[in-house]
């Protein structure tokens, strides 16, 4: 282990080493059993109130005010299922043999991973509950690069790191290391698995649609493109009914970025948006997404 994680085997960490220690035994089940069990522990959390739940039903209705009060219970007891689902499949990702994962992540239309393949890439890929399947998966075919915050749990932290490096030797940035460990590896021909959709403040953000609400983006990505000459390779990963995941690889774009950065961010989102439409279910609807907000303008979630 890294000398940054020395602590980790502290006795306040003996909870932590527990759940990791069940995790180890379950990923040694059957992948639709696996998957059983996360169905199951998640209908149980979405049936406990608490702040995850009216996170995610503020989600749901503001974003799809046009369907029933009905349908998004029904979503968001989905993505409780899926989220439960994920993080016990991350056990495969964690200790799960190279064939295993491959089994456990397909990869559809591997042939656009690399774009055109003269230029940098950027996977763009969005925060649905398969994000770090989607990732570990890619960088089987082509070591890449990204970036990471670090856990405040060294445990968890040192469990992440390995995973993320354990087949290949993946790049990984910390956050406060800022941007430009992100461009080099990118001209030396690693593409970036870039998670653009979460709310960061207002830091490098401006405010687009999403879902017809102003919405706090990062900029990052036509910024970075530009910068890098990069084209956008958008990823999506797909949670399938009883277990596994199916990585698709979509079309490079074409004219991005442009001059108007805050046109770009728009398509950006116009483009999560209709993806997230596809699988609602499975989207990362227990984030804040609309903390940040217009001067004036209350959080929905307060």
């Amino acid at each position: 282990m890294k000398s940054s994680h020395s602590g980790q085997f502290h006795p306040r960490f003996l909870p932590t080493w527990l759940g990791v220690g069940l995790l180890w035994l379950l990923h040694w089940l059957p992948l639709p059993l696996l998957a059983w069990i996360g169905n199951l522990i998640g209908s149980l959390a979405a049936a406990l109130p608490g702040k995850r739940r009216r996170v995610a039903e503020t989600n749901l209705r503001l974003c799809f005010p046009e369907q029933s009060e009905a349908v998004r219970a029904r979503w968001m007891r989905a993505n409780f299922r899926a989220s439960a689902r994920a993080a016990l499949e991350h056990s495969i990702l964690w200790w799960g043999s190279a064939s295993r994962v491959r089994r456990l992540v397909r990869l559809e239309h591997p042939e656009r991973i690399l774009g055109d393949g003269r230029r940098p890439v950027i996977w763009l890929a969005p925060h649905f509950v398969g994000l770090d399947m989607g990732g570990i998966r890619l960088s089987m075919e082509k070591t890449g690069v990204s970036m990471y915050v670090r856990a405040l749990n060294p445990v968890m932290d040192g469990i992440m790191l390995h995973s993320r490096t354990r087949f290949t030797e993946s790049i990984l940035v910390p956050r406060h290391a800022g941007i430009k460990p992100v461009i080099r590896a990118l001209k030396s021909g690693h593409p970036f698995y870039y998670l653009p959709d979460q709310d960061q403040g207002r830091n490098e953000a401006v405010f687009v649609p999403f879902f017809g609400i102003a919405t706090a983006t990062v900029s990052a990505l036509p910024r970075l493109a530009k910068v890098a000459n990069a084209q956008i390779v958008p990823v999506t990963t797909r949670q399938l009914p009883g277990g596994g995941y199916v990585v698709t690889c979509h079309p490079a774009w074409d004219n991005y970025p442009t001059d108007d950065l805050e046109a770009d961010v728009a398509r950006m989102n116009r483009w999560i948006e209709d993806r997230v439409r596809e699988m609602p279910e499975q989207y990362l609807w227990l984030h804040r997404r609309f903390k940040t907000r217009p001067p004036g303008e209350a959080s929905p979630y307060a």
